[in-house]
C-alpha cells in the first residue's frame, strides 16, 4: 500500500504505531524504509526521538506536549521534527527553533479516529495558521475534496491516512490527491 501511494506521487510517510512495541516499530519501519526508498519518499517515525534514531528516521512527530528542543538536538538540524496540536494555545506555543510543523486536528471527524473531537472546521484550521509560527498541516477526515480547503484556509500542507489506506488502488486515489491539491505534496 506504502509503495503503491508512493508510486502515485506520495512522498512523505510517516508511521504511527505507537501500540508496537518498539522492536515491532523499528521491523515495520525498516520494511517502510525498503518502499519508501525508490520513491526518494520521507519516512517519519511518531513516538520517540530515541526510536525514531534508533530506525534511522528522516524525523520525528511528537504528540502533544512533547519536548521539541530535546527532539532536536538528539536528531539534529536536518532531522523532520512535528507536533501535534489540538488547541489554538498549543498552536501558539509551537517553537519555530525547534519544529518544522504543527498538526492541528481533528479538522473533520474521521472513520480512523471515531469520537474524537469536536471538529475544527475550515474556520477552526484557518485560526491555527494565523496563530502557528510554524506551517500547519492539516490532519484527520481529509480526502481529494477537502484538502484544497484546507490550503486555501491556509494549511500547508495535509496528512491522510484513511482514505488512502482504504481505496482498492492506493496509487490512483494519491494521484487523484496530487491533482486536487498539489502545492500540499
Amino acid at each position: 500500500m506504502v509503495a503503491a501511494a508512493c508510486a502515485g506521487g506520495c512522498r512523505w510517510v510517516s508511521l504511527r504505531e505507537k501500540d508496537l512495541p518498539a522492536a515491532e516499530q523499528t521491523a515495520l519501519f525498516a520494511r517502510l524504509r525498503a518502499a519508501t526508498t525508490p520513491f526518494g519518499a520521507r519516512l517519519t517515525l511518531h513516538g520517540s526521538p530515541e526510536l525514531a534514531l534508533a530506525a534511522g528516521a528522516d524525523g520525528v512527530h511528537l504528540s502533544g506536549g512533547g519536548d521539541t528542543k530535546a527532539a532536536r538536538a538528539l536528531l539534529g538540524p536536518g532531522a523532520l521534527i512535528g507536533l501535534s496540536t489540538h488547541t489554538l494555545s498549543e498552536a501558539a506555543a509551537a517553537d519555530p527553533t525547534a519544529l518544522d510543523y504543527i498538526t492541528a486536528s481533528p479538522v473533520f471527524l474521521t472513520r480512523s479516529k471515531p469520537g474524537h473531537g469536536p471538529a475544527l472546521g475550515l474556520e477552526g484550521l484557518s485560526a491555527f495558521a494565523r496563530t502557528s509560527a510554524v506551517p500547519v498541516v492539516a490532519l484527520a477526515g481529509i480526502d481529494a475534496e477537502a484538502a484544497p480547503t484546507c490550503l486555501a484556509a491556509g494549511a500547508k500542507g495535509v496528512a491522510i491516512m484513511g482514505g488512502i489506506m482504504r481505496a482498492d488502488d492506493p496509487r490512483a486515489a494519491f494521484a487523484a490527491l496530487a491533482a486536487r491539491a498539489p502545492s500540499a505534496i
